[in-house]
């Protein structure tokens, strides 16, 4: 199985192509449909790597391939502006998943 990256941003992709993962950069819909379906054809391919970004222009497209496709495994990315959630974020979801705080 291969890692493959979809990337909003060529810091990004240059980080992960250091790292041996293969990936594409795109930035319109467009694109981001055409790169989504390439990966959901190719069976080799076990992990997809989404930087965040995508799942906050385009959230319909991102949870339509999250949700209905049990592979390969679709996984949010921080780019290199870092994560758009809060400090807490962890925490704050364990607390919310077992209804305990921490």
């Amino acid at each position: 199985m291969k890692m493959y990256l979809i990337s909003d941003n060529i810091d990004t992709w240059t980080g992960m192509r250091l790292a041996g993962v293969e990936g594409v950069v795109v930035h319109e819909k467009k694109e981001l449909k055409e790169a989504l379906d390439k990966v959901l054809t190719d069976r080799e391919i076990g992990i997809v790597l989404l930087t965040e970004k995508f799942g906050r222009d385009y959230p319909d497209l991102v949870n339509e391939v999250k949700l209905n496709h049990r592979h390969p495994l679709f996984v949010e990315i921080p780019d290199r502006h870092g994560t758009g959630r809060k400090p807490d974020f962890i925490t704050s979801y364990v607390n919310e998943a077992i209804g305990l705080k921490l």
